[in-house]
């Protein structure tokens, strides 16, 4: 029998590419996005594409029922929708920095809450939060992004131990350079935000570096293949990290003091 897949986000990058992969390899998949038009494609692959506002209730609950009614199960949930915003702190206004928690940790939370009784039921589930190389290490002008991914793994490791009695297991993927719209997009919204003001010689060396490293960016199946290994696993890591320099920068983050890693990282601005 096909396990039930729900991924959000599965309108671009990760999440599109999981939903692709997962349908070719044996899973019923629902695949949830606020842009459905951006899903017709999925379409082909046998995926269900399902509107999703995750900054709604009603459109989160709604998403939900509706699988489990269709499907009567919910076997794994694959936190995939993620906004990139970006600015010095002292420019966001608030409300901006509310709505990125909103779409980055307390959508996949309220999701989680949607999920587990059924997985408490049948005593099994997976549960896969998307956090990034940046849920470890913050860059400058990503106050709110980075606070939301680090958010998202102390969430992930607390969860985790909660629902072990149940038979559900937590994963966290922690993606490294990705091919997405999220850096182009951040660049763009650094620059509006920051880009003039006392902050703006900064966010134009930030900006730099989203480019570079958006040309030598991993394929999003990269990080497909490894949620896949995850969901798989009778016994699964705990975290599974990959993607363009995600190892690397997770080593120098663990190996240097504070001071060095900012040194390191301030260099490649100038």
């Amino acid at each position: 029998m096909k396990k039930t897949v729900l991924i959000t986000g599965a309108s671009a990058g990760i999440g599109k590419a999981t939903a692709i992969h997962l349908a070719q390899n044996g899973y019923k998949v629902y695949g949830a996005a606020r842009r459905l038009e951006k899903m017709d494609e999925l379409k082909g692959f046998g995926i269900i594409p399902l509107s999703l506002d995750v900054t709604d209730d009603a459109s989160i609950t709604t998403c939900v029922n509706r699988i489990q009614d269709e499907a009567g199960t919910i076997d794994v949930l694959v936190n995939c929708a993620g906004l990139g915003s970006y600015g010095a702190l002292e420019d966001v206004p608030m409300a901006e920095a509310r709505n990125q928690l909103e779409i980055n940790l307390f959508a996949a939370a309220r999701l989680i809450q949607l999920v587990l009784p059924g997985m408490r039921k049948k005593k099994s589930g997976k549960i896969v939060n998307i956090s990034s190389i940046g849920g470890k290490v913050g860059m400058p002008m990503g106050s709110w992004y980075h606070a939301s991914k680090f958010a998202i793994e102390g969430l992930s490791d607390c969860l985790r131990n909660e629902v072990k009695p149940f038979g559900i297991d937590v994963i966290v993927i922690e993606p490294g350079g990705t091919r997405s719209e999220m850096k182009g997009l951040g660049a763009l919204d650094l620059m509006r935000v920051s880009g003039n003001t006392v902050y703006g010689k900064l966010a134009s060396g930030m900006a730099k570096i989203y480019g570079e490293m958006e040309k030598n960016d991993s394929d999003p199946l990269v990080i497909a293949k490894l949620i896949r290994t995850g969901i798989e696993a009778k016994n699964p890591k705990t975290r599974y990290i990959g993607g363009k320099m995600a190892k690397p920068m997770l080593f120098m983050r663990k190996m240097l003091s504070d001071k060095l890693f900012d040194r390191m990282l301030m260099r490649q601005m100038k």
